[in-house]
């Protein structure tokens, strides 16, 4: 696969409301940050930065040999500490940036290529994601797990938690199941940049849709941005949200 220049940056707040310090915990003993960048060092990126609000964090870093920046400590979410990061490097804005989940160990490295690819073949769009089919009819039905719909194009339509495109038809016959040819997809949570559209997101208001999903991409979408989806057959593996994943991922990697 022919891919472009591209950089990681991998944001790792102090702060988790369900899993306080995750960043820094124990996991077969290594810190959970220092896997995703030991990993994120394997996606053959033109750099990989640790992008954190904390000096603990900071210190653990840079004691693994980690290429890390102190962000501010008022960013709302991973994209302005993202916005931050490209200014303080000088990226220009035709670079292409890849937001890596500081609390996702095993996030498949095809992911991040596929995303990439997605962005860089599609001139119009300045971001791209990723999404999977919907296995289980339950997640069609499930809050939790955000669906995506998109157009001819691969772009999306629309983000939600709600049930979409509801099957009229099918459903009042059988509500609770879905068929072969459902249109919508799972999305799953990396994002790629254009550094050009990073530095406008700090100007952008939170949408009315954004408010009601809770969903920072429909924020994108409301201001006209083109958002390509780059389509992967398998869920990837869970990341640590909360101790219990810890605890299972560590019995994963076997110590």
């Amino acid at each position: 696969m022919n891919l472009p220049n591209f950089h990681i940056v991998i944001p790792a707040r102090f702060a988790s409301q369900r899993f306080p310090q995750k960043m820094l915990a124990d996991l077969a003993g290594k810190p959970v940050v220092q896997w995703v960048y030991e990993l994120a060092l394997k996606a053959g990126a033109e750099s990989v930065t640790i992008a954190t609000d904390h000096a603990d964090i900071f210190s653990a870093a840079q004691a693994f040999g980690a290429d890390v920046v102190m962000t501010r400590t008022d960013h709302e979410n991973g994209t302005e500490r993202l916005a931050e990061v490209a200014q303080l490097k000088g990226w220009s804005g035709d670079e292409i940036v890849v937001n890596v989940q500081g609390d996702e160990p095993l996030l498949p490295i095809a992911l991040i290529h596929d995303a990439v690819k997605a962005l860089a073949d599609d001139a119009e769009s300045e971001m791209a994601t990723v999404a999977c089919p919907i296995h289980r009819s339950e997640d069609i039905f499930n809050p939790s797990v955000v669906k995506v719909v998109c157009d001819a194009k691969g772009r999306a339509l629309y983000f939600s938690r709600a049930t979409m495109p509801w099957d009229r038809d099918g459903f009042a016959e059988q509500p609770a199941q879905i068929s072969a040819d459902y249109p919508a997809l799972r999305h799953v949570g990396l994002y790629v940049y254009r550094v050009s559209l990073l530095g406008r997101y700090a100007q952008m208001p939170m949408s009315p849709l954004e408010k009601w999903e809770k969903l920072e991409q429909l924020r994108f979408l409301h201001q006209g941005i083109k958002v390509q989806v780059a389509l992967t057959q398998e869920l990837p593996p869970h990341g640590v949200d909360t101790p219990e994943d810890l605890a299972a991922l560590s019995a994963k990697l076997g110590r």
